[in-house]
């Protein structure tokens, strides 16, 4: 079972050691993508693939929703090469259509060369190349100031992934600390889903804040450290120290 928080302000008198700043291998095979309310559209679309209506599609949702997770899915089985908005130039443009399959990350985030991106897609449908773009939201908002572009992008079909509902963030949670080979049990799951903000990101950024902290005291991961990384006492067990 895991400990829980006293609330007391102790933690600082643990010795810390420098946690080792180690890679954490994602798993991004499609039966690691966990399918729920809020991103099953997404999901059954590009599983579909190549049976689309279309040889574009834009894939819009928050950060860390799952789109990477997606492309990754995708790019393997269409074997498409995959490239950040701010990679595409006017120059490379015939040498990735060639490709027969593209997928373009981040495509409303700074660097875009909006006319460069306009004959790429120009030149996808002549080719007959499958394109994928990513951003976090959709392209009426991204600032484009070129109008043949955005006009494009509309025509082009459009699938959006939801902040996840509150099964899909337990899950993601589990997903989470397992990815990093961490054994934690429910009632940590439940602990934490309740409290940190609704979204992936912050699910991701509290599980890696969580694992530094349980590498910098040599100590396993309890729910006292959550709660202390939380701000909040554990009104379950108040007299439990980290």
């Amino acid at each position: 079972m895991v400990e829980a928080y006293a609330g007391q302000e102790q933690m600082t008198d643990t010795p810390r050691q420098l946690p080792l700043d180690l890679p954490v291998e994602a798993r991004l095979e499609a039966e690691d993508f966990l399918v729920s309310q809020s991103n099953e559209a997404a999901f059954h679309l590009i599983d579909r693939w190549p049976d689309w209506t279309d040889k574009v599609l834009v894939l819009t949702g928050p950060e860390a929703s799952g789109k990477s997770h997606l492309v990754s899915i995708w790019a393997a089985r269409a074997k498409a090469w995959v490239i950040r908005g701010s990679d595409v130039s006017l120059a490379s443009v015939p040498h990735l259509v060639s490709s027969g399959a593209l997928a373009i990350e981040d495509c409303d985030q700074c660097g875009l060369d909006e006319h460069a991106l306009f004959h790429l897609i120009n030149a996808a449908r002549e080719r007959g190349t499958y394109v994928v773009l990513t951003a976090r939201r959709l392209p009426d908002t991204w600032g484009l100031k070129t109008a043949d572009l955005l006009s494009r992008l509309r025509l082009a079909p459009q699938v959006n992934i939801d902040g996840p509902d509150d099964a899909l963030l337990g899950a993601v949670l589990v997903k989470l600390f397992l990815d990093r080979q961490l054994m934690i049990d429910t009632t940590m799951i439940e602990f934490v889903k309740s409290r940190i903000e609704r979204s992936i990101a912050a699910a991701r950024d509290f599980v890696e804040r969580l694992d530094r902290e349980g590498l910098a005291r040599g100590k396993p991961i309890t729910r006292a450290m959550a709660a202390k990384l939380l701000k909040i006492k554990d009104a379950e067990h108040p007299d439990e120290t980290v």
